[in-house]
């Protein structure tokens, strides 16, 4: 098994086994905390190879920097089938994640487990963004 993408992004969809991401990220900036992000998505592309055919296991985590869940783990079941004349396929996942609250500045982690097993781990970053000052008006 090989995971070829997992990717936070603004937008993902899955056409016809075709993969489409939109706006990829790792991180956010807001004026004030906590944010509510109005829409992200995590891509995921995993390819398997013949000896893996069967139902896979898939686990994701979205923990902040102190180890607290972010929301509960995501879990869910894939198949996967070999047509004869193929030694590998790829399936690909699209999780939306809509008013994504977020309580703090800082590092959060996205984990992705498949079996049971830790594969992959994207951070994201959650960071204060100055407000800017209107025109003319000095910041000191």
């Amino acid at each position: 098994m090989e995971i070829e993408t997992f990717i936070l992004c603004d937008a993902a969809t899955d056409y016809m086994g075709k993969l489409n991401i939109l706006g990829a990220f790792d991180t956010i900036r807001a004026e004030k905390f906590p944010v509510v992000w109005p829409h992200c998505a995590l891509a995921l592309r995993i390819r398997f190879s013949r000896v893996e055919e069967g139902e896979h296991r898939v686990r994701i985590s979205f923990m902040d920097a102190d180890g607290q869940a972010v929301l509960p783990p995501m879990e869910g079941r894939v198949t996967v089938k070999f047509p004869p004349s193929r030694s590998t396929v790829a399936t690909n996942l699209v999780l939306n994640m809509d008013r994504l609250k977020l309580s703090q500045p800082g590092e959060y982690s996205i984990d992705l487990a498949v079996d049971g097993r830790q594969e992959k781990s994207l951070p994201l970053y959650l960071r204060l963004r100055e407000k800017k000052s209107p025109p003319g008006v000095s910041a000191a």
